[in-house]
């Protein structure tokens, strides 16, 4: 690979980095607003909407496409530290916040104390929780990725896609819905719907990312010239 090749390689990789970390940062952001959708009509899970979920599960999908991505063609430590660094950011932009939330509102502010408060105040142990579950869920989802690849020795990517995204998506699930629920942030009568129907969810997107990887990969492949199973050192 020649030194400019090796350069658009970089920059790629650090644009996918940045669309991570922005989808994490994000998703952490505005977690606290819920919604309900249901296509399915009135079906429930233990007495709730099947789709009754948070608001910061929509960009947050996107991260386990990213990294699955980042996986496959530039290998598991720059997937792994891409993870690294978005529990850096996270922690950082809930600094910023907890900083903005004690600076004190002038009488003319358009967002007062008590609405900023109410929307940015974030609770120290719902963030605690969702960066628990983001640790396990995400290092999880890259290990099976991989264990995943060698095992069919690169190929048969939709296969590694979903079964390691299935795993690692209940993990971070479960993890963060129970957390809230022990930390009484949410009640134990939300905890069976928001796990089902949250992981529902995931499952369903990553059945329709996965036409987007084969895409990405694709294309980043033949720009690189790239055999099937074969990454790009970054550090070489």
């Amino acid at each position: 690979m020649t030194q400019k090749d090796k350069k658009v390689a970089y920059t790629i990789y650090l644009y996918l980095g940045a669309l991570f970390i922005t989808s994490l940062v994000v998703s952490n952001l505005i977690f606290q607003k819920f919604f309900y959708w249901n296509p399915f009509g009135d079906i429930t899970v233990f007495g709730a909407p099947i789709f009754e979920l948070s608001v910061g599960i929509l960009p947050y999908p996107l991260t386990f496409l990213i990294t699955d991505l980042i996986s496959e063609i530039f290998g598991k430590r720059k997937a792994n530290q891409i993870v690294t660094a978005g529990i850096f950011a996270s922690f950082f932009s809930m600094g910023i916040l907890l900083l903005a939330d004690i600076v004190p509102a002038i009488p003319g502010s358009p967002v007062n104390d008590a609405i900023f408060g109410k929307v940015f105040a974030l609770s120290p142990i719902a963030v605690l929780a969702s960066m628990l579950a983001y640790l396990a869920a995400q290092y999880v989802d890259i290990a099976l990725y991989h264990f995943w690849k060698r095992l069919t020795k690169g190929k048969h990517l939709w296969l590694r896609n979903n079964f390691s995204t299935f795993l690692s998506q209940f993990i971070d699930t479960f993890t963060v819905v129970g957390l809230l629920c022990t930390f009484k942030v949410l009640p134990w009568s939300m905890f069976y719907g928001l796990v089902i129907s949250g992981f529902l969810f995931k499952v369903l997107i990553a059945f329709l990312d996965t036409p987007f990887l084969y895409l990405f990969v694709y294309i980043l492949r033949k720009r690189f010239n790239l055999a099937i199973g074969q990454e790009i050192d970054l550090e070489a």
